[in-house]
C-alpha cells in the first residue's frame, strides 16, 4: 500500500519536473497579455452574434487565464452585461483552448502536433458552436438566462484590474518594459492564476501519476482497439469526454492526465475530445446551473459536448489527411514521466524557478490596488 502511494506521488513529481519550466513560462506570457492588453476597452463590442462581436471574445479569450473557472465567471459577467450567448461561449473556448500555457504543456508532454491541434481544434469549436447555437438555445432561452445571469451573485471571479495610473493603456510596449509598475501587474496577474490553478494543476499530476500505475488493460477495456478504423475514432472521441467529466479535473490540469491516456491507446481524437472537455465537468455544469438556471446550463453544456466531439473528429481527419497524426510507438509511461538528471531541464527548471521568483519579488514590492480574488 505505501510503495504504491509513493510509486504514484514520484510519477506525479517527475511529470511536474517534465513541465515546469513550460508551465512558468507559459503563465508569464499570459500574465503579459493580461496586463497590457485592456480588456474594459472591447467590452462593450461584444453585443450581437455577428462576426465581430464574435472575434473579439475570441481575441479577449486567448488573451485571459486558462482558468476554465475563471472564464465561465467572466463570461456570465460579459453575457449579463449585454454580450450575446454566441460571445460568451466563445470566449470561454478560447481563454481554456487558445492560451499560450495549454499549447507549451502539451508540447512538451506529447508533442507538437497536439499543441496544433488545440488550437486548430479551438476555433473549430468556436465555429461549430456559431453555427449549431440556434438548434439548442433559442431566443426566449437566451434572453431569460440573460436575465438569471444578471441576478446571479458570487462566483470565481479574475478580475484584472490595470492600476498603471492615468492614461497607462496609451503606454507602448517599450514604455511598460521600462516600468515597475508594469511589471508588478504582470507580478499580479501571474500569481493570480497560479492561485486558482494549483488545485487543478496538482490533481492533474497525482490523477496522472496514479493511473499511470493500473497498466495498459485498464485502457484496453475503456477504448474500442479491434473495430474498423472510424468506429474506433468515433467511440474515443465519445468516451474521452466521458473520463474528463468523471475525473474531475479542469483547465491545465487535464494534460497530464491526457498523456497517460495517449500513452495508454486512446485515438487522436480521443485525446483531444478529452482536452476538449474541461469546459463541462460536473462543478462547471453546477455554476453554469447556478449562474443561468437549471434548462440553460444543460442547453449550453449538451451545445458543447456536441461541438467537443465534433471538432475532435474533425482535427482528426483533417490532420489524418495531412499526415500530422503521430504514427510511430505510442510513448511510453518512462517517456512520459520522464526523469530527474544533469540536463537541458535542470538548467530550465532553474531558469523557470528565478523568472518566478522574480515576478512574485516585483508583485510584492508594489501591492495591488484591486487584488485578484477567487471564491
Amino acid at each position: 500500500m505505501l510503495a504504491t502511494l509513493g510509486d504514484g506521488l514520484w510519477n506525479a513529481l517527475l511529470m511536474a519536473w517534465e513541465v515546469w519550466w513550460a508551465l512558468v513560462l507559459g503563465f508569464a506570457i499570459s500574465a503579459i497579455v493580461q496586463a497590457w492588453v485592456p480588456r474594459e476597452r472591447i467590452e462593450h463590442a461584444l453585443s450581437g452574434g455577428g462576426g465581430r462581436p464574435v472575434g473579439l471574445a475570441t481575441a479577449l479569450g486567448a488573451a485571459s487565464s486558462s482558468c476554465s473557472y475563471a472564464a465561465i465567471a467572466i463570461a456570465r459577467s460579459l453575457f449579463a452585461k449585454g454580450a450575446s450567448a454566441v460571445a460568451a461561449l466563445a470566449f470561454q473556448f478560447a481563454s481554456t483552448n487558445l492560451v499560450w500555457e495549454l499549447g507549451v504543456v502539451l508540447w512538451v508532454l506529447i508533442g507538437w502536433q497536439f499543441a496544433l491541434a488545440e488550437y486548430v481544434g479551438g476555433l473549430a469549436m468556436i465555429g461549430l458552436m456559431w453555427g449549431l447555437l440556434r438548434l439548442f438555445v433559442s431566443r426566449r432561452a437566451e434572453a431569460d438566462a440573460r436575465e438569471h445571469a444578471r441576478r446571479a451573485a458570487g462566483g470565481h471571479d479574475h478580475d484584472h484590474a490595470h492600476p498603471h495610473g492615468a492614461g497607462a493603456e496609451r503606454l507602448t510596449t517599450r514604455e511598460r518594459i521600462a516600468r515597475l509598475d508594469a511589471w508588478a501587474e504582470v507580478g499580479h496577474n501571474f500569481l493570480a492564476d497560479w492561485r486558482m490553478l494549483w488545485k487543478e494543476i496538482t490533481a492533474g499530476f497525482v490523477i496522472a501519476g496514479f493511473v499511470a500505475l493500473l497498466g495498459d488493460d485498464v485502457f484496453n477495456g475503456l477504448f474500442v482497439t479491434d473495430a474498423p478504423g472510424a468506429l474506433q475514432t468515433l467511440e474515443n472521441a465519445v468516451i474521452g469526454p466521458l473520463i474528463a467529466v468523471l475525473s474531475f479535473v479542469c483547465s491545465i490540469g487535464n494534460v497530464p492526465l491526457a498523456a497517460v491516456l495517449w500513452s495508454g491507446g486512446i485515438s487522436f481524437a480521443g485525446v483531444l475530445a478529452f482536452i476538449f472537455a474541461d469546459l463541462i465537468v460536473l462543478p462547471i455544469v453546477l455554476a453554469y446551473r447556478k449562474y443561468y438556471g437549471l434548462g440553460f446550463a444543460l442547453r449550453i453544456s449538451a451545445l458543447m459536448l456536441v461541438t467537443m466531439v465534433l471538432a475532435a473528429l474533425l482535427v482528426d481527419a483533417a490532420f489524418g489527411a495531412l499526415g500530422l497524426i503521430p504514427s510511430g510507438p505510442r510513448p511510453t509511461r518512462d517517456d512520459v514521466f520522464g526523469a530527474i538528471e544533469l540536463d537541458y531541464k535542470l538548467v530550465l527548471n532553474a531558469l523557470a524557478t528565478l523568472l518566478f521568483a522574480a515576478l512574485l519579488a516585483v508583485s510584492r514590492r508594489q501591492p495591488r490596488a484591486a487584488p485578484a480574488h477567487c471564491h
